[in-house]
């Protein structure tokens, strides 16, 4: 009598393979990549959740904390003057198949600089207008 079956090694943390009954289970991953402004926006919020916490006194300890410029850690947290539905939207752009990035946190400064959600929500769409164009040529 012969019993055939598929044999799944894995290596513990010692080194050694051990032998495992089933495969083991890998979660599925989307393809393509999260936009680095949606990343930025991301730890924007976490930034200012360690501001709110006191796990930093102020930006420029922040900024110090995670190794950037404080002029760059305030362009990060100046996404945070954006309305909320922009940061939403920003927050679940769409992943990146290939190429570059359509949308740049160097292209949303002026509509942080700006005071008025309304007068912001216009940039944002002509932004948004603007690179779906792009991508339609």
């Amino acid at each position: 009598m012969r019993l055939e079956r598929p044999i799944v090694f894995h290596r513990v943390t010692t080194g050694h393979k051990r032998i495992r009954r089933e495969p083991a289970v890998v979660p599925s991953v989307e393809p393509g990549r999260i936009p680095r402004v949606s990343r930025l926006m991301a730890l924007a919020l976490q930034f200012e959740k360690m501001l709110q916490n006191g796990e930093a006194t102020d930006q420029s300890s922040l900024a110090r904390t995670m190794q950037i410029t404080q002029p760059r850690m305030t362009q990060i947290l100046n996404l945070l003057h954006l309305a909320p539905d922009i940061q939403e939207t920003i927050l679940f752009l769409p992943r990146t198949i290939k190429g570059d990035d359509s949308i740049h946190e160097k292209m949303l400064r002026p509509i942080t600089a700006e005071v008025s959600w309304a007068k912001q929500r216009e940039m944002w769409k002509s932004i948004i207008e603007a690179t779906e164009k792009a991508c339609n040529n």
